[in-house]
């Protein structure tokens, strides 16, 4: 025990890891904020608004998050790299910032036209025009979240607790607002707002905090931008096809109904890996300056090791967790769980293989194209099962393309890594 506290004293006493821990930290927290909060208020809605009503919200959702990939354009990888190379050069720092929020603001009113003339065009979307209109708002709130500059300059402190109180204030009126199915309008209109307020509290903070100073970035530099986010935005779009599209096409092929028992279980995965996406997220910008590799191989076999047990867990008690979350009449979604369980046991590994370790050190091809060859897997599975699609085979497919995603990391470690590895 003795021994353990001197590792944790020797860690505190270097900055560098000082910082990565800090940052560790407030990553947890900003991301349990946002996937546990929607947590305590999913169990209220399924139980308000049934299954028909949670589906198609939830629906509109997954069709926003097609915007929220744009608008991103893998800025969340490159700008935080950009940022914490350079974050000693305040010149740099200001005009990376507003090249980003520039192009951000292009995709954001590109993508509006584009949500506009769907909702125009297309019966699906008709109907209920005016709950993908407001989900919207939660794609305005992302592209202007610049987590990428908090994560890159590794001070994320400054943004996580405002930000965590502001979408808290806006979740919890969901049990004011929502109080039968009509009134499922709400759950997309305080989303939006919930993640607009944290946007702007966000900046308020870079301009106070930071003291980023507008300036009109060149056209060269803009363009630099774009292609070096080009390639982490074709692996986040092949990873949003590939998690994303399941609940979309879900939609199209069996209805709202079905989606509704699909994303009730996939939001407990969601729970699963919000715990290491903040590890994630905070390793990527401390590995790709530091190449620490002997605190890389601690970490990742302790949160490997976590993960399976908490996995293991899961599984063996599915049926009760989605009893005691969302009640009678989801037991659909408890056998859902179970794949999706296997599921997380293979992703976290496959997550810290990524852009923590692969890209960090200079790899980004083994990371981002495993995810590409994964997505068109994935894809031609969906199409050619689609006559026979079910909730179980959607999942298990899930599991085929990610593992397709963790064997090409680990070619990756082995051709590339290994030597490093082994120190």
């Amino acid at each position: 025990m003795d021994q353990f506290f001197t590792k944790i004293k020797n860690i505190l006493s270097d900055n560098n890891k000082k910082r990565l821990v800090e940052n560790f930290f407030s990553l947890s927290i900003l991301q349990l904020a946002n996937f546990l909060l929607p947590l305590i208020t999913i169990p209220y809605l399924v139980r308000v608004l049934g299954a028909e009503k949670f589906g198609l919200v939830m629906f509109a959702y997954a069709f926003n998050q097609y915007f929220v990939m744009l608008i991103d354009f893998g800025f969340n990888l490159s700008a935080t790299r950009e940022i914490a190379l350079h974050r000693d050069d305040p010149k740099k720092v200001h005009e990376i910032f507003w090249s980003i929020m520039i192009i951000k603001t292009a995709f954001l009113i590109g993508g509006f036209l584009i949500l506009l003339s769907v909702t125009n065009y297309f019966d699906k979307f008709q109907t209920d025009y005016h709950i993908y209109l407001l989900s919207y708002g939660v794609t305005i709130g992302q592209a202007y979240f610049p987590i990428w500059f908090y994560q890159g300059m590794e001070r994320m402190k400054f943004v996580t607790i405002l930000n965590v109180v502001a979408k808290a204030l806006f979740a919890l009126l969901l049990f004011f607002a929502v109080k039968t199915p009509d009134d499922f309008i709400y759950v997309p209109l305080m989303n939006s707002l919930g993640f607009i307020a944290a946007s702007l509290i966000s900046f308020y903070l870079v301009f106070k905090v930071f003291k980023v100073k507008f300036v009109m970035p060149s056209f060269s530099t803009i363009i630099l931008m774009l292609n070096k986010s080009y390639h982490f935005f074709i692996s986040r779009a092949a990873v949003s096809f590939y998690t994303n599209s399941n609940a979309f096409v879900i939609g199209i092929v069996m209805g709202n109904v079905a989606v509704g028992y699909y994303t009730a279980a996939e939001k407990l995965l969601n729970a699963i890996t919000a715990l290491y996406v903040p590890l994630s997220d905070s390793l990527y910008p401390y590995m790709s300056k530091r190449k620490d590799i002997k605190t890389y191989k601690k970490i990742f076999t302790l949160a490997t090791a976590a993960n399976l047990v908490l996995c293991f867990f899961i599984f063996l008690f599915s049926y009760q967790i989605i009893a005691l979350i969302y009640g009678a009449g989801f037991e659909q979604s408890a056998a859902l769980l179970e794949l999706f369980a296997i599921l997380a046991a293979i992703l976290v590994p496959s997550i810290l293989l990524g852009y923590p370790l692969l890209a960090a050190m200079g790899f980004p091809g083994y990371a981002n194209y495993s995810v590409v060859i994964a997505a068109i897997i994935h894809v031609i599975m969906l199409l050619i099962f689609i006559p026979i699609l079910n909730l179980k085979l959607v999942v298990i497919l899930l599991i085929i393309t990610h593992l397709v995603v963790i064997l090409i990391r680990i070619i990756g470690v082995r051709k590339k890594l290994v030597s490093v590895w082994k120190d």
